[in-house]
This record gives structure tokens, sequence and C-alpha cells, in this order.
């Protein structure tokens, strides 16, 4: 395993990663999630955003699962036939509701790279509410944009930090799938360590990386090589599994057999993924980051996967909440995984601010969770305070969002 020099300290990135110690908590921060090894002096103990290096005490609450500039074309739904009307309609307020009910299914809302002046809006709103910096997991394959994201970091003071690599094998192209894994290395260090997508803008992680179920030979190289590149670079992966619950155990196996350090490697979209409580647990003992990264996501009818019952938000709170009590707190992750139009503000969605507006307010003020709860998922220095109505008398500062 690759050393770091940075110590836990009381501070924290988007979402619960704490460290037990009998009278206080430890926050581990991004210093063990974003942070770049020690074997490479120039970057030791730094944050690599798009626009340069930055102190991780300087990225404040970070959602580690978002998207700002993407397509999403790949997973087109066709409508039924008596639908097909009203999917080629703009987004409007008559059709709102069915869009967001069918999302794949109406083309325009799968351009989310159409939105950089919303989106900008939002961000700028992010900020206003706590918000510090985000992960933005567009890789190779959905339209990766890092020259928008630059202007976004530049224009809202929100800290960007771009993902490196490949999204699922119906993205790849044909160059893609033809390369050996040394050559996938090759892209995946070079997108870090010089810059990615024909420019001097420098990604911060790996991923992404898109997985299908069942995997393909193709991925499954993409894999071996993001383990590869782990191995020399020491950063962060973020891994996109396969719609069964089987896929991030398979996943985890072939990292590991590749030499990947899977305590900094996070398994996003657990809540679309592993349902059963005794399955999560036992894939929690794997040693990965556990992501909870679709809050803000409800659907009766998940049209990428129907046999999977979308959970609410507040079946994923319990999931948190069970988790902490089985002594993961410092593995938790918590998102939005915003990838299409009608989950912006602007058109009636949550926003990238749902988390801190509205879901840890009602964490805070659900029955039966302690403050010991919410103090695994904190977000800022003990020595901060949130705004007030994130403060309960009851909880105080003890009880802050962390990422």
């Amino acid at each position: 395993m690759l050393g770091y020099t940075v110590e836990p300290r009381d501070v924290f990135i988007m979402s619960p990663h704490l460290h037990h110690t009998p009278a206080k908590k430890k926050i581990l921060l991004l210093e063990h999630f974003l942070v770049v090894p020690s074997e490479m002096s120039s970057l030791s103990g730094k944050v690599q955003t798009v626009l340069g290096l930055v102190e991780p005490s300087k990225l404040g609450r970070t959602l580690t699962h978002e998207h700002l500039a993407m397509t999403f074309d790949c997973c087109y739904c066709p409508p039924p036939p008596c639908q097909e009307a009203i999917a080629k309609e703009p987004i409007m307020m008559k059709n709102l509701y069915w869009i967001q009910k069918n999302a794949y299914s109406h083309k325009e809302n799968l351009q989310l790279n159409q939105e950089t002046e919303a989106i900008k809006e939002e961000l700028l709103y992010f900020k206003a509410n706590g918000g510090g910096a985000l992960v933005e997991n567009t890789t190779t394959g959905i339209s990766r944009d890092t020259q928008t994201l630059k202007r976004l970091a530049e224009e809202t003071g929100v800290h960007i930090i771009s993902g490196a690599g490949f999204y699922v094998d119906a993205t790849h192209s044909s160059e893609t799938r033809a390369m050996s894994v040394e050559q996938l290395t090759d892209v995946l260090m070079n997108e870090i360590l010089h810059g990615a997508d024909g420019t001097s803008i420098k990604c911060g992680v790996i991923g992404e990386i898109g997985c299908s179920w069942p995997l393909t030979e193709s991925e499954k190289k993409v894999l071996q090589a993001t383990a590869h590149a782990q191995a020399q670079l020491g950063c962060p992966v973020i891994i996109h599994p396969g719609r069964s619950s089987r896929a991030p155990f398979q996943i985890i196996r072939i990292l590991q057999e590749a030499g990947a350090d899977i305590s900094k490697t996070v398994m996003s979209h657990l809540d679309r993924t592993i349902l059963d409580k005794k399955e999560l647990l036992e894939f929690a003992q794997l040693g990965c980051y556990l992501e909870y990264d679709l809050f803000g996501t409800e659907l009766l009818h998940y049209q990428l996967c129907p046999d999977i019952d979308m959970p609410d938000d507040n079946k994923r709170i319990r999931r948190v909440r069970l988790l902490v009590e089985e002594g993961y707190e410092d593995r938790i992750l918590v998102a939005h995984d915003i990838h299409t139009k009608t989950r912006l503000m602007k058109y009636g969605g949550h926003g990238y601010s749902h988390i801190l507006t509205n879901v840890v307010p009602k964490m805070l003020l659900r029955a039966g969770v302690t403050t010991k709860t919410y103090e695994c998922i904190r977000v800022i220095p003990q020595t901060e305070r949130l705004p007030s109505q994130f403060t309960p008398p009851l909880l105080d500062q003890a009880s802050v969002i962390a990422l």
C-alpha cells in the first residue's frame, strides 16, 4: 500500500468517513480519499482540481458523485408506442412529471451539457448553502468537458475535481476496445499527470469507471488498467457497478487481483445495486467506500433495470443509519449523481443542494438516530458551525453533515 504524509484531522469530505477513538471521533477528510500520495512529492498532500492543487482543508462540504457536463444517449430507452409523441415534446410543465418518471425516454432530457448556465446558478446556490466542492464523474464516452468544468470552477468558486477513465462498454470506441491493459493504463495516468480532452486540465480521481452486467472483456481490461494506474499514482478510484447485486463483489475481486488499493476505492450506486441488508453488510466487509449517491431519485419504475425497486430518500437514510450502527461510518459517501435535466432546479428538480438543504435536516429529525450517527456524517472542521437550520439545539454542532 502506498504511504501518505497527511494525518487524520477534524475535517472531512462529503460524506461520512470517520475514525473511532473512545473519547473522540476523528474524521479522515479528503486526505484519505482525494489526496495524492507522498511518492509524487510535488503533489503530496494536495487535492488536484481542474484549477490546480488545493489543500484538503480548503474543500469544505464535498459531493463525491455528480455530473455538470455530459450526455447520456447511451442509456436512451424508446418510449412505449402510445407515448412517442410526448417523448418528442420539449420539456414543459404539462409533461414534466412524465419526463421525470421516464427520464431515459426523452432525448432532450439526456443532454445535460446544454444547461451550463443553469448549472452555474445551481453551483452558486450550492455554495451559498454551505457547499464547497464536488467530484465530477463524467469520463470518456459520455462527453466529458474539462474546459467547461474549469469555467464553472472559475465563475462559481466551487472546487471541481474531474474524473479520468472510461464509462461502460456501450460507449467504448473501437480504439478503446483494441487497447491493451498497458495502453489503457497510460491513458489514465496521462489524464491525471498531464491533462484530459486534449487540454492541460488534469483529473484528480479515476472514475467513474463504467461496468455493465455481465461485465464485458473491454470493461475488465479497463478495471485492470485502473488498478495498475492507482498502484502507481495512489489516487482514488470510483466505480459504476453493473445492475446486479453480484457486480460489486466481482469488481472488487478483479481490482484486488490487479493490485488496487481497495481502501481508496468507491463503489457507487449501492442504493440501486445491493438492496438486501445481509448482502450489504457482507460487501461492506471488503473495505471500500460505500456510496449512496442517488439522493433525490424516487421512481416507481426504474427504466434501466425494471427488476429493481428504487428506494426513496427515507430508505436511503435508513441504510446509512444501518451502516453507521454496524461500524462503517468511516466508509460512507453520499451524493445525488445528477445526470439528466429534470433533476436540475431549473426544471423543478432537487438540484445539487438537496442533501444539504433537505436530506440533512431529515436525518437530524429522524427518530432513533443519535448524535453519534450524525457525528459520522460531518463535512466541516469541528471549530466551525453550520447555519442555524443545521444545528438543532438537541444536537448542536456535534451533528453536521460531512464530506
